[in-house]
């Protein structure tokens, strides 16, 4: 669930990987793995991905289905 809202909410922002991997401070091969589910961010990159994203954390961790883009 996570890899998929975090591959949705990146690109519906208009982010490449290496963009977002460099807006985190990650190197891009740890923020592919976030996005096909081989590895989890630390609690202070979720945080710092959510704001980027401006989504919240609870909606990237599948917490809540309320949907944080504009449709």
């Amino acid at each position: 669930m996570f890899g998929k809202r975090l591959r949705e909410a990146r690109m519906m922002r208009g982010f490449t990987q290496p963009q977002l991997a460099d807006a985190i401070d990650v190197a891009l091969r740890t923020y592919q793995q976030y996005e096909q589910g081989i590895r989890n961010p630390s609690f202070d990159s979720l945080v710092v991905l959510a704001n980027v994203l401006d989504v919240s954390t609870d909606w990237l961790l599948g917490r809540t289905d309320e949907a944080p883009f504009d449709e």
